[in-house]
């Protein structure tokens, strides 16, 4: 029987802007190949039925790599930790293929641990076993809140003992393919202004916008506007939609831990996860990778360090984009961002829309409670979804009730009473459903991931990591 998996209409449109933006890489031979996780939800989106798709299928196009279409680094520089790095792309990983779901629109699958390439230096080109499940966890943990995210397609160990720093070692060896829109960075488009190639910016942005922005791109063909136009229209359209995205991520609790310019995506997908964190408390300084001395990408900056990210977009962008047009863009990011996360937190606690004194208010005196408290960020989600009861309208003492400490609670819960008051029986239902919406029974803190590692490392036993994937997808 055929590979479904291989049999894919596999797209050349990447490969077809040709070789100024990538390199072609073999994939390494690995010593073994073990399917550990396959995600069965996202086969449906291509047109595929999990019953039909066996293990080997996956192993011989993503741990194998059969090829279909030449295997791409893509090439791309970036600011890290606000330092330019001109000696990046990709290292550990290729375009493997991009296809088209039956939603009409264009995914790829990248690799990630697939060995050396010209951007390895002095690398493996590996990944760890615990990093690709760390991986797996945190694209399905976003995607259960809602986050626009990158998902872990497959992960297959290798067999390889890896030597890491931050590890024990030596440790095992994964390699992952994750499946997103685009893995076209802000970093991509940095590296073309530096070797002068404004030429190719302009080419990569018409071809950015045509794939991954349709509806600007019909409408722009349509209305007949100029390509100035075009391109200063897609920029305050990747505004938007990152400072939507890291509302996303501050209402879900997330640390991305290393925002650098090369781990932006230019669709506005978070993507590429290293050492990330949900908070376990109201920290505004929590900073989630160890090798962040300074706090610089903490989870309270991650507003402040996305509206910086643009702006250094800007200097590529240049060449296509009048200044003013980015800059009278980049100035509502405040405005997209505080709306965003205004609704984010208001659906957590189970409102669809309030009046905006009160919604503000809410949201207000909801974060003074949970930074003094220091109460569980997630548990307290959790519990109101749990706790939950038409009796809170009528009398505030009932919500609650037995927290600890009260005090610190008391405000919050007068005032939350105050604004049920406003809603009908049938506003109290639906907003029980919201609650079941936004706030998943299981979060993903560092102590649950550590959890189901140990068991792998130690007895090679699974059972708690798919006993755990399979509560973050159905809680």
């Amino acid at each position: 029987m055929s590979n479904p998996l291989l049999s894919l209409n596999y797209e050349p449109a990447i490969e077809s802007l040709g070789g100024d933006y990538f390199d072609e890489v073999p994939a390494a031979d690995f010593p073994q190949h073990i399917l550990r996780f396959r995600n069965d939800q996202l086969l449906p989106t291509l047109g595929l039925d999990p019953a039909q798709v066996t293990d080997q299928h996956f192993i011989e196009a993503f741990g194998e790599f059969h090829c279909v279409r030449p295997f791409l680094a893509l090439r791309y520089h970036g600011y890290q930790f606000n330092e330019y790095n001109p000696n990046l792309g990709d290292g550990r990983g290729f375009l493997y293929g991009q296809v088209r779901g039956t939603d009409g629109r264009l995914y790829d699958f990248g690799t990630k641990g697939s060995g050396r390439t010209p951007y390895s230096r002095s690398a493996d080109g590996r990944l760890t076993l615990k990093g690709g499940i760390r991986e797996v966890l945190a694209a399905e943990a976003l995607h259960r809140l809602g986050v626009r995210t990158s998902r872990c397609f497959s992960l297959v160990e290798t067999g390889d003992a890896l030597w890491r720093g931050d590890e024990p070692s030596p440790t095992r060896s994964s390699v992952m393919v994750r499946f997103s829109h685009s893995h076209i960075r802000f970093g991509t488009f940095e590296r073309l202004h530096y070797i002068r190639r404004p030429d190719l910016t302009k080419k990569l942005l018409d071809f950015v916008i045509e794939y991954y922005y349709p509806e600007l791109h019909l409408e722009a063909s349509n209305a007949g506007v100029s390509p100035a136009e075009k391109y200063a229209l897609f920029y305050a359209d990747l505004v938007k939609r990152v400072a939507e995205l890291v509302a996303l991520w501050m209402a879900a609790g997330f640390c991305h831990a290393v925002l650098n310019t090369d781990n932006m995506s230019i669709t506005g997908e978070s993507f590429d996860y290293g050492p990330f964190a949900f908070i376990p408390t109201y920290k505004p300084e929590f900073t989630a990778a160890y090798f962040d001395h300074y706090g610089l990408y903490c989870y309270g900056n991650q507003p402040f360090i996305c509206k910086g990210n643009l702006e250094k977009l800007q200097q590529p962008l240049a060449a296509a984009i009048p200044q003013g047009d980015m800059d009278a863009a980049l100035a509502k990011f405040g405005e997209y961002y505080n709306a965003a996360y205004r609704q984010l937190m208001l659906n957590r606690l189970g409102f669809e829309d309030l009046p905006e004194a009160d919604g503000d208010e809410l949201l207000k005196v909801t974060i003074k409670m949970l930074a003094e408290s220091q109460v569980g960020y997630h548990d307290f989600f959790f519990e109101l979804r749990r706790q939950f009861s038409c009796t809170w309208r009528d009398d505030a003492s009932l919500i609650f009730s037995e927290a600890e400490p009260a005090e610190l609670l008391a405000h919050w819960r007068q005032f939350y009473c105050h604004v049920l008051q406003s809603l009908s029986a049938d506003d109290m239902d639906k907003m029980a459903q919201r609650l079941r919406q936004h706030n998943p029974e299981q979060s993903l803190l560092r102590p649950t991931i550590e959890a189901v590692w140990e068991p792998i490392a130690l007895e090679d036993n699974w059972e708690p990591f798919y006993e755990l994937v399979k509560r973050i997808q159905d809680s």
